[in-house]
């Protein structure tokens, strides 16, 4: 049985026009595939907290048409605590920070991982010109 060995740098194969794929094309177009793959994840995970948002902002309305007297339960982790109004519109508004911040951060991700992504692109469409195609899906 015969085992062809690729050694960096060396040619992995060559397209219709001749055009070697290196390995380090071939690295390139992996890092390009998990990036997208990360970036699909995050933008998922922005839109999962968006809505948490939105309902934690339903949560505060409410809150604000609530009793000063009643006492409201507020979920911490798997447990309910029984709180005033003011202790829980603290709490919520708590929350809609700290989610804020979460979204916030992924949307600088996803900037960060657009700007490897069009570097990536840029690098492989002018080595193989219309052989690749490195389009996203909600691009097209």
């Amino acid at each position: 049985m015969a085992t062809l060995v690729q050694k960096p740098g060396s040619g992995i194969g060559k397209g219709d026009d001749g055009v070697s794929v290196t390995f380090e094309d071939q690295q390139k177009i992996n890092v390009y595939a998990r990036k997208c793959n990360k970036l699909a994840e995050l933008q998922e995970e922005i839109k999962t907290k968006k809505k948490e948002l939105e309902n934690l902002q339903d949560a505060c309305d409410e809150l604000e048409l609530a009793d000063d007297d009643i006492h409201i339960p507020y979920q911490i982790g798997e447990v309910f605590v029984s709180q005033n109004l003011e202790e829980t519109q603290a709490l919520v508004e708590q929350a809609k920070t700290r989610t804020q911040g979460e979204i916030d951060g992924l949307e600088q991700q996803c900037k960060d991982i657009k700007a490897t992504l069009s570097n990536l692109k840029g690098q492989l469409y002018a080595k193989f010109g219309n052989n690749i195609n490195l389009e996203l899906e909600d691009e097209a």
